[in-house]
């Protein structure tokens, strides 16, 4: 069996550190969907790994994000309508961005306005004194953000890039039309790497998803090995989404292909975004790092606005059973950190039927290079 990375990178304040660096700051992040922001002046606040991010819709009704940071003094600009930033409460601005300390005034695009009491600014003052930018892309409906924008342009590392084949293999799923339902946010203790490991491997399904493994009896077969991804798991026979019934009264997404309207699909899109694809709807998971044994993860329930527009439409037979299918892997994730922090710990090992798993340790060395850890 291959060795899983050593403990401290899933226990370490200096690896977490060093991951916020050169994975978070560096790559493109996945920071929600486009819908919540539909009007101009509608402002997400985000928490990137301990970086406050503007994602703000202006007066041309596109997006552009900034760091939330005044040029004059670094006075945090907006504040959170709640305590809680960890995953972007929206705010309503005004049609401007105005420093709470001396008045410096921005426009929605970035742009320094006014200067209160410095007169009149020309073109280079305003070009200059301008909102500290962070790149910027959307792929269907969920938007992304690279606090390194200059150094993400000078390695050619466009949202593209960094996704890869995944647009190619999700393609017939209506992503960028569907709509939020609901939405659940999770505290998880434990490390961001630990619930992708989870999330990329099945090897767990059998013991710790009964309920799951009834409607899609594949994940719990020969230890969850063999499972074809790209093609899509199979359902029981008579079942084809993910509720306890393993049925639903919501019609498949119209455009999918004879085998995607009875399988179920997973993505992960490193760093944080987890994508789920049943036939009728798509739960979307999002991880905050906020520290090396504590995730905020953000799930949002996604489904065709046909459907929502129905007057029986309910999202709660695949909401409650996402749900408890989420709580059984964070409570099973949360005895993984715990038990990592035994000093007999040195690292774990991966099976023959994990090695989707493998990629987290690659994905990780590739960015931090081999790190010397104790």
């Amino acid at each position: 069996m291959e060795e899983s990375l050593p403990r401290a990178y899933y226990v370490s304040p200096d690896l977490f550190e060093a991951e916020r660096e050169r994975i978070f700051y560096r790559e493109w992040f996945c920071a929600g969907r486009e819908e919540t922001l539909p009007a101009a002046g509608d402002t997400l606040v985000l928490d990137v790994a301990g970086e406050s991010v503007l994602v703000v819709r202006t007066r041309a009704s596109d997006l552009r994000a900034f760091y939330n940071v005044c040029r004059h003094r670094g006075s945090r600009l907006v504040e959170p309508p709640s305590g809680d930033a960890a995953f972007g409460p929206t705010v309503r601005l005004s049609g401007s961005i105005r420093c709470p300390y001396h008045a410096w005034t921005y426009g929605l695009d970035g742009e320094l306005l006014s200067a209160s009491h410095l007169g009149a600014l020309d073109a280079a003052d305003k070009a200059a004194f301008s909102l500290y930018p962070v790149g910027l892309e959307t792929w269907g409906g969920f938007v992304f953000v690279n606090l390194s924008p200059e150094d993400a342009t000078s390695r050619g590392l466009t949202l593209a890039a960094q996704l890869g084949p995944i647009p190619g293999r999700v393609a017939r799923y209506p992503l960028a039309a569907l709509r939020t339902a609901r939405q659940i946010a999770y505290d998880v203790r434990a490390n961001w790497k630990v619930l992708a490991e989870n999330y990329n491997e099945c090897y767990h399904c059998g013991p710790v998803h009964p309920e799951l493994c009834e409607v899609v009896p594949a994940f719990k077969r020969d230890g969850g090995a063999n499972l074809a991804w790209e093609d899509g798991i199979p359902h029981r026979d008579g079942a084809w989404t993910f509720t306890r019934t393993g049925t639903t009264n919501r019609r498949p997404f119209p455009d999918l292909s004879e085998e995607e309207r009875v399988r179920h699909k997973g993505e992960l899109l490193y760093p944080n975004a987890f994508l789920s694809l049943s036939p009728d709807h798509v739960a979307s998971f999002l991880l905050w790092p906020q520290g090396p044994a504590r995730t905020r993860v953000v799930c949002d329930f996604l489904f065709h606005p046909d459907e929502m527009a129905r007057p029986d439409f309910d999202p709660s037979d695949a909401v409650d059973f996402w749900d408890l299918i989420n709580r059984q892997d964070w409570a099973v994730c949360e005895r993984v950190q715990a038990g990592m922090q035994s000093r007999a710990f040195r690292h774990g090992y991966y099976g023959p039927m994990e090695d989707l798993s493998l990629d987290i340790r690659r994905y990780i060395r590739d960015r931090l290079g081999e790190i010397r850890v104790e």
